[in-house]
């Protein structure tokens, strides 16, 4: 797992060190569970943990709520290899009942099949090779803010 407590963040416009490799994971508007399973035959998500607790100062600062929020977080698999570490904060309101039932269902399959919800900046940080992304989705008037960090054996 990746400590994301203390990442440095700073929107994708403002980056010029990302190599050539990570940029077309990092820099797509597409649903990150559509391109993996282009890219693999056998996808998956294992659920690590979906628990009610204090997200981060920093995501508390995306989000701007202040009630009680499900942090959730998962791993991406590509033929039975992890390639993706997920966490995703999902403030707990009217909004966001139906995604806090999903299970083990890809998160990214209803944030982009639903035309209602929108996405916001992306932003990136990088730690040691593993590059991540953050953005947030509204759903009504809820946002939740979803990470996704690539790990090296995904571009390399």
């Amino acid at each position: 797992m990746i400590n994301t407590q203390d990442l440095t963040w700073e929107n994708l416009t403002n980056t010029s060190n990302v190599p050539e490799s990570v940029l077309g994971w990092l820099d797509d508007e597409q649903s990150l569970t559509a391109k993996l399973k282009q890219k693999f035959d056998d996808f998956s998500v294992n659920v690590l943990s979906q628990m009610q607790t204090t997200p981060h100062n920093n995501e508390n600062e995306m989000l701007d709520f202040e009630g009680q929020s499900v942090i959730r977080e998962v791993q991406l698999l590509g033929n039975h290899q992890v390639v993706v570490f997920a966490r995703s904060v999902i403030p707990v309101t009217g909004d966001t009942q139906a995604i806090l039932k999903i299970g083990s269902k890809p998160l990214g399959e209803i944030l982009f099949n639903d035309p209602d919800i929108k996405r916001g900046q992306l932003q990136i940080t990088h730690t040691d090779s593993t590059w991540g992304r953050r953005s947030t989705f509204t759903i009504g008037t809820t946002k939740l803010l979803v990470s996704e960090f690539f790990l090296e054996c995904l571009y390399a």
